[in-house]
């Protein structure tokens, strides 16, 4: 595998490719539209339900795109190595066990406990390593190196991001559909691959849609990085229930992408969080995890300034904990 520094990045082109892969694996998730709550937010809001993917989020898209790619160029590619809280454990997972690959995830000793048992139900091997005092890349090195396997990042790579910039193709062709035009494609970050992805996809074909990233508070890499002109890194020891939006910097091949493509990102607290999945519950019908919610939740903190547009958000997954859920269901209805 070449070293990631001088891999490709991936364009408009590759999204194509990638949905061509994927025809017949990957679900066509849902654009859902709810005209009562778009009244009350004064905006036409639009929800990409990839909570319903294969997996309970968007990561099955990359994943599969990537080992299907892997496998065009080594029909003999035995096994994969994947590092990951979680969504994209279960992608690559899922992925393997469709292509009777071996699959050896690196996941953190803290991750939810959900996200552990459905990878390891999935036939994956779980390594569990500490995230504050480990490197994961290293230990998947090592795993790669002793199994021969190909190690599929969960977002620095061209045909993960191009798996998931699908969810954007499908974002236009659904759309467009309905008879509508987004104003605005929202969508959560942590790495990038996936608002990457979308935006090589939506911006392509809607190039005067704004495409933005929604990130939590205490981990808003890319928003500082945009902002900066180069990558930043968080620093210091900030939690948050977005479990899945903890990558410490935008990726090399992903904020390039993200500089020329994005109209910005927004940070979003872990109450606002919170509020977003009640919404979801009470009002989408929809289970939505905490890092999945981070670009409703953004879409609820600047509704004002969305006055009047279709704006898309895009909920990435659904894999939360039952904990968690009732945390953000026993709070108080935010649209009242």
């Amino acid at each position: 595998m070449p070293s990631i520094d001088v891999l490709p990045s991936p364009g408009p082109q590759d999204v194509e490719a990638a949905a061509a892969r994927l025809k017949g694996r990957a679900l066509v998730t849902p654009l859902l539209e709810f005209p009562l709550v778009s009244e009350r937010l004064g905006f036409r809001l639009l929800v990409k339900a990839e909570t319903l993917q294969i997996t309970g989020s968007f990561k099955f898209r990359g994943a599969s795109n990537c080992l299907l790619a892997a496998r065009e160029a080594d029909p003999n590619l035995k096994a994969v190595v994947a590092f990951s809280s979680g969504n994209h454990a279960q992608g690559v997972a899922a992925a393997a066990r469709m292509l009777g690959m071996k699959a050896t995830i690196v996941m953190p000793a803290d991750a939810p406990l959900i996200k552990v048992a459905n990878t390891k139900a999935l036939g994956a091997e779980v390594v569990p390593y500490d995230r504050r005092g480990e490197d994961r890349e290293a230990i998947a090195r090592a795993i790669a190196a002793r199994d021969g396997g190909r190690i599929v990042p969960p977002f620095d790579d061209p045909h993960v991001i191009a798996g998931q910039g699908t969810v954007g193709r499908e974002i236009c062709e659904q759309s467009a559909a309905l008879g509508l035009t987004p104003d605005v494609v929202m969508a959560p970050c942590s790495g990038g691959g996936l608002i990457a992805g979308i935006a090589l996809a939506v911006r392509d074909r809607l190039p005067q849609a704004a495409v933005y990233a929604a990130e939590p508070a205490d981990f808003d890499d890319l928003r500082r990085s945009l902002a900066a002109g180069r990558r930043l890194k968080n620093e210091g020891n900030a939690s948050s229930i977005c479990d899945a939006l903890l990558s410490p910097q935008p990726g090399q091949i992903t904020f390039p992408i993200h500089q020329r493509l994005l109209a910005g990102a927004f940070a979003v607290s872990d109450e606002q969080v919170l509020d977003a999945m009640n919404l979801a519950l009470r009002h989408l019908k929809l289970v939505v995890e905490p890092g999945g919610a981070a670009a409703l939740a953004a879409a609820f903190a600047e509704r004002r300034n969305f006055a009047g547009k279709n704006v898309v958000v895009v909920c990435s997954g659904g894999n939360a904990d039952p904990d968690m859920i009732k945390r953000a269901a026993d709070r108080d209805d935010p649209l009242q």
